[in-house]
């Protein structure tokens, strides 16, 4: 019996391995802390990830600061994101609020985090929407993480499993 899982897992392992093309060693996870709008200073990339159709959960605005040592790169295709380089940091958040607020009707208010790197230093910032509760369990429904991959900060950007199994269950009740 303990072969017939050990077998499983390991060709998984390495499958996962072959796949990605990296090793086993798990990436530790940039930090991501509450910010004031005042902080942020200077020029920023303007990512503005999702808002492809109504009510697109997946969307979110990351400032990745100009001029430092590393580039923020969403973990999606091309597709799912544009960037606007070089705006200064007013004008980065005035656009990234008004991208956030326009996708859904259920949108509440925005949050400003900070990307720390693992040095401290701050590569960039997010910012979020929040829905209204009624709408969907939590008001925060994506789950955002940040990793470094050489210079890149990789932001892996999903929904929250609680969300995704809500609207699934939501369409399988519409298919019906």
């Amino acid at each position: 019996m303990g072969r017939t899982v050990t077998v499983p897992i390991a060709v998984c392992l390495l499958a996962a391995f072959v796949i990605t093309g990296s090793s086993c060693a798990i990436r530790p996870r940039l930090k991501v802390e509450n910010a004031a709008s005042t902080a942020v200073k200077g020029r920023y990339s303007l990512i503005l990830y999702g808002c492809t159709h109504f009510n697109d959960l997946r969307t979110m605005a990351i400032l990745d600061r100009e001029g430092d040592l590393y580039t923020i790169e969403p973990y999606a295709p091309d597709f799912d994101y544009r960037v606007i380089k070089n705006l200064p940091a007013r004008e980065a958040l005035k656009r990234a609020g008004i991208f956030v607020s326009s996708c859904g009707p259920d949108f509440m208010q925005s949050r400003l985090s900070m990307i720390v790197t693992k040095g401290g230093g701050v590569a960039g910032y997010e910012v979020m929407p929040l829905y209204w509760s009624y709408a969907y369990p939590g008001s925060d429904v994506l789950d955002t993480y940040y990793f470094m991959k050489k210079d890149k900060i990789i932001a892996v950007i999903r929904l929250k499993h609680r969300v995704e199994m809500m609207r699934e269950d939501d369409f399988g009740r519409r298919a019906r």
